[in-house]
C-alpha cells in the first residue's frame, strides 16, 4: 500500500479512531505495587531517591494495600526491611520477620488483593549478597536451602505468591520443591528469570538497604549486554516450575521482554525499577517533561513489548490516571 492510495492519517484524525486502532492498551489489571514494610507503628518515612515513596510500617502497609485495592490494583509486592541483618539471613525467614507479619495482616485486613512477597537474602544479610559468602565468594548451592525456607516462611504467613529475585541457579526447583512438600502446591511461583546487573536499581538499594557491602553481583545477575542467556534463564526456570517469567529492569530491557514472550507461553512480568522512576520524577521536577503523560507512554511501552504485569512504583498514580 502506497500514497495517495493508502493514507495512515485518516484513522489518527480524532480521538474516536485513534481509540478504534489502538493496538496496546495499558489497564489497571496490569499493575503491581512494590511496598516497603518496616518495623514499628504509624511510619511513612519517605525515601529520598524514590519521589512519592515510602518505607511504611505494617499499619500504613495496610492502608496503602486497601488504597490499591480500591483503585483496582489486582496485587502489591512486599519488601521487607529487617531490624537486624546476620551472616545466615535469620530474620528473612522468622515466622515474626517484617515480611510475614505484614503478609499475614494484608491477608486478614485486605483479602481481596494478591499479595506476592519478594524472596530474597540481600536485605538481611549483614554483608549485602543474595545468597551465602564464602570467602569473597558467594556459595550458589549452600544459598537454596535458605531460600526455600524462606519462600515457605512467606507461604505459611498467607503469602498468595512468592518472587525469587536472588537469580541463584536451581533455586526455582529448590523452592517449588519445599512448597509441593509442605502442602503449598497451589501457591505460584513469579521468578525474576532474566534480572540483569542494573546501575539502574540504585535507589532501590537505599530504600531497602540493601547494597552489597563488599564487590558487586556480576556473578549472579546478568551482563547487560547479554540476550540469548536471558532466553536461557528463563526457559530453566519454566522448566523447573516458574508460572511466571520476571524481566528486570524494564525500560532499558524492551528487547529481552520481547524474545521471552515470543519464546514462552507464559504469563510474562516486568519490573519498572527504581531508577526508571527516580529520573522521571527527577525530569518531572525541574520542569523538562510532563511527568504524568512520560509514566504513562512508559509504561504502555513495557506492555507493548510483551509483558502481561509491570511491577511500578506508578501503580497508585498510573491507576488513578486510567480512572479518569
Amino acid at each position: 500500500m502506497l500514497f495517495p492510495d493508502y493514507r495512515p492519517r485518516r484513522m489518527r484524525q480524532n480521538e474516536g479512531f485513534r481509540r478504534m486502532i489502538r493496538e496496546t492498551t495499558l489497564l489497571i489489571d496490569d499493575l503491581i505495587l512494590p511496598l516497603f514494610a518496616i518495623d514499628g507503628k504509624n511510619i511513612k518515612k519517605s525515601i529520598p531517591s524514590l519521589p512519592g515513596q515510602y518505607q511504611l510500617s505494617i499499619d500504613n502497609v495496610i492502608k496503602t494495600a486497601k488504597e490499591a485495592r480500591d483503585l483496582g490494583i489486582p496485587a502489591v509486592i512486599l519488601f521487607g526491611i529487617p531490624d537486624k541483618k546476620d551472616a545466615l539471613a535469620t530474620s528473612a525467614y522468622d515466622k515474626n520477620g517484617v515480611v510475614q507479619r505484614a503478609a499475614n495482616e494484608v491477608k486478614s485486613k485486605v483479602p481481596d488483593i494478591v499479595i506476592i512477597t519478594d524472596v530474597c537474602l540481600c536485605q538481611y544479610m549483614d554483608h549485602g549478597h543474595c545468597g551465602f559468602v564464602d570467602g569473597n565468594i558467594i556459595d550458589n548451592d549452600a544459598s537454596l536451602d535458605l531460600l526455600a525456607r524462606v519462600a515457605l516462611s512467606h507461604a505459611k504467613a498467607g503469602a498468595d505468591m512468592v518472587a525469587p529475585s536472588d537469580m541463584m541457579d536451581g533455586r526455582v526447583a529448590e523452592i517449588r520443591g519445599v512448597l509441593d512438600e509442605n502442602d503449598f502446591s497451589h501457591i505460584p511461583i513469579m521468578s525474576y528469570a532474566a534480572k540483569y546487573c542494573s546501575a539502574y536499581y540504585g535507589p532501590f538499594r537505599e530504600a531497602a538497604g540493601s547494597a552489597p557491602q563488599f564487590g558487586d553481583r556480576k556473578t549472579y545477575q546478568m551482563d547487560p549486554g547479554n540476550a540469548l542467556e536471558a532466553v536461557r534463564e528463563a526457559v530453566m526456570d519454566v522448566e523447573e516450575g516458574a508460572d511466571i517469567i520476571m524481566v528486570k529492569p524494564a525500560l532499558a530491557y524492551l528487547d529481552i521482554i520481547y524474545r521471552i514472550r515470543v519464546e514462552t507461553d507464559l504469563p510474562v512480568a516486568a519490573y519498572n525499577v527504581s531508577g526508571e522512576y527516580a529520573m522521571i520524577k527527577a525530569a518531572e521536577k525541574m520542569g523538562w517533561i510532563d511527568g504524568s503523560a512520560v509514566m504513562m507512554e512508559t509504561l504502555t511501552a513495557i506492555k507493548r513489548a510483551g509483558a502481561d504485569m509491570i511491577i511500578t512504583y506508578f501503580a497508585l498514580a498510573a491507576a488513578k490516571s486510567l480512572l479518569h
